[in-house]
């Protein structure tokens, strides 16, 4: 989803799916074993490009609607046989609909993809990866002068809240933000939203964090939303609101394989803005983590880990 005019800092998300599809250029499903998933996940189900939504570069209301559409449309697809069956027990109507990874564009596009997956499996659970906790109410964030001017990359999940698109059993990862004051963490949490910091990491370790995060969704179908501003930008510079102090891509990585098995109806990654990348960086990594989404899609639990043996050291002199 090609969107980028709903940014409060640096645009240019708009060519972030076509940075994320460069950045795969060396993935394929012939060379697609992952050696930390111990699995390859274009054996377990077929996945198709469908390309960019086109949406309207002028008319924001115009291009949300038109993402909307696009969303919906794809949902009620009929999904290839061989997919292991999976969503049928989530959805409203007991039928399977696929499920779809949204390469961004700018955080906005969250909540007409939410509007669509509420159509067939009413209120959801959002694991959402972000430095910032995008549940600004629109008045603070936008200055809600008109109707539009209310839909941001800030705004949305406070958006989504209202119309009653989500439960309260969201969670939030990754964030260290500035705020305008404590008030905002209460409105967060009335929205449905529990918080683990970027600093949780040092204090928790991921196992913890996974733990945390398993626990809050449980057995709810879940969407999960990940903006690149996750990763410290000296991994992925190429972003819009970048903010120091974030996490690695392996420490986010490791996390992302310990919630397999979660009951996935779709994911996103979002934010990537080409023009302030270095060497292809953030898009690379950003490939690499559309791939585990994928993965996640497709497995059932966690991939056991290996347990090395320490070598014990000899002092030979």
């Amino acid at each position: 989803m090609p969107f980028d005019t709903a940014t409060s800092y640096r645009p240019g998300a708009r060519f972030g799916p076509f940075a994320i599809r460069s950045g795969s250029r060396r993935q394929s499903p012939a060379g697609g074993y992952a050696l930390n998933w111990m699995t390859n996940p274009y054996t377990l189900a077929k996945m198709i490009d469908c390309g960019d939504v086109p949406v309207n570069p002028y008319d924001n209301a115009l291009a949300i609607d038109q993402m909307e559409t696009a969303y919906t449309t794809l949902l009620s697809r009929p999904v290839n046989g061989s997919a292991v069956a999976r969503t049928a027990k989530l959805a409203n109507d007991g039928m399977e609909h696929p499920r779809i990874l949204t390469l961004g564009g700018d955080h906005t596009i969250v909540l007409p993809i939410l509007r669509s997956l509420h159509q067939v499996y009413g209120p959801i659970s959002v694991i959402h990866f972000d430095a910032h906790i995008d549940t600004w109410p629109a008045g603070v964030l936008g200055g809600g002068i008109t109707e539009q001017s209310k839909v941001t990359h800030g705004t949305f999940f406070t958006l989504a809240f209202e119309e009653g698109l989500m439960s309260n059993t969201s969670i939030h990862a990754g964030i260290r933000n500035k705020l305008q004051g404590p008030e905002l963490i209460e409105h967060d949490e009335e929205v449905g939203f529990e918080l683990i910091m970027a600093d949780d990491i040092d204090d928790l370790g991921t196992d913890e964090i996974i733990k945390h995060i398993r626990q809050r969704i449980g057995d709810s179908p879940v969407y999960l939303s990940f903006d690149i501003d996750t990763i410290d930008p000296g991994q992925a510079p190429a972003t819009g609101t970048p903010e120091p102090a974030g996490w690695t891509g392996r420490e986010t990585k490791r996390i992302l394989r310990g919630l397999a098995g979660l009951n996935f109806v779709g994911a996103d990654i979002v934010e990537v803005a080409p023009a302030y990348d270095n060497a292809d960086i953030t898009g690379i990594l950003a490939a690499g983590l559309a791939d585990d989404f994928l993965t996640l899609f497709v497995t059932d639990e966690p991939p056991k880990r290996q347990v090395k043996q320490k070598r014990a050291l000899k002092d030979d002199l």
